[in-house]
């Protein structure tokens, strides 16, 4: 929350600030993500700037991340697996979107345990710091595994009305900027790489993984999806649109690899030898990130506001 000019898109967010700082709050809920133009108008009007948005934003983002990963049978290496993509790249570099992962993720803590319902709400509250959230809605009516018609019907008429409040006005915007502008996201086809991986080891191994009735078709749609994705990578005229939509998939990769050492190990058992895999591996992805991603120089050094920008 008091990092310093870290992250690719933090200029952006002083536009955020400027954006409303002449605005009552009524005309804040006209605009464009009106959660985050809340929380934006009330750290304008607090003077918290731009350390009180990122500060809130935080611990909404990792909230819901640590929610998640108590459900789960490692919740520190669930948390472990976290680190390099979702919550420093993520989390750091795209605010909005974090924060809309984040209250998706105790969506789908209420989902795994049968509150369709509650899954509804948070992935709202979600949509209203980046629209795109809406898109997970459609995964309430897939998972559902009892009154399915009467789910398909609510959850629809719910995701219709959330398109046409926070995402509607946008299409043609997004069209034009990411579509026919044909924009690409350099290091995609990695990260939807990295999605594909648990989703084919989750299919291939299903019968290794302890999920409920609830969890289980969940994530299957979640793998499903995943893979999905990574084709249509190879047609569209913008990985970015792709790349973006994909992060919503992330949390399969706490899942998957918080269950893998008992998936290829001893059911039960400690396993330490495939907890220790998964923790170089994802040590390897940072290690390559850090020094090879193009853009990772927004992030080192990492710098702290009371040590830098405070001076």
């Amino acid at each position: 929350g008091y990092r310093f000019e870290v992250g690719g898109d933090w200029g952006n967010y002083f536009r955020y600030l400027e954006a409303v700082k002449d605005q009552s709050f009524a005309g804040v809920l006209a605009l464009s993500d009106p959660g985050y133009m809340i929380l934006s108008w009330l750290s304008v009007e607090m003077g918290w700037g731009i350390y009180g948005l990122n500060l809130i934003s935080a611990v909404l983002f990792a909230s819901g991340l640590v929610m998640f990963c108590r459900g789960l049978p490692r919740p520190w290496l669930a948390l472990a697996v976290s680190m390099p993509y979702l919550v420093l790249v993520l989390g750091m570099g795209y605010s909005r979107q974090g924060v809309a992962l984040g209250l998706a993720m105790i969506g789908l803590v209420a989902l795994q345990r049968r509150s369709v319902l509650g899954f509804v709400v948070w992935v709202v509250l979600g949509a209203t710091f980046h629209k795109t959230a809406v898109l997970l809605l459609p995964i309430a009516a897939l998972a559902s595994s009892k009154n399915r018609y009467w789910t398909l019907a609510w959850v629809g008429v719910v995701t219709l009305g959330a398109y046409l409040l926070l995402l509607a006005e946008s299409v043609d915007d997004l069209i034009s900027s990411y579509v026919e502008a044909d924009l690409q996201s350099e290091g995609a086809l990695v990260r939807l790489a990295m999605n594909a991986l648990p989703a084919t080891v989750l299919l291939v191994r299903w019968r290794r993984f302890s999920f409920s009735d609830t969890e289980g078709p969940l994530w299957r749609w979640f793998a499903i999806i995943s893979l999905v994705l990574l084709g249509i990578l190879f047609v569209t005229p913008s990985s970015t649109v792709v790349d973006r939509i994909a992060l919503y998939m992330l949390p399969l990769q706490l899942v998957v690899f918080s269950y893998l050492p008992d998936v290829f190990g001893r059911r039960g058992g400690r396993n330490e030898g495939w907890v220790v895999l998964v923790l170089l591996y994802y040590a390897a992805v940072l290690f390559v990130w850090l020094n090879f991603a193009t853009h990772a120089h927004y992030w080192i050094p990492y710098r702290f506001y009371p040590l830098e920008g405070a001076l």
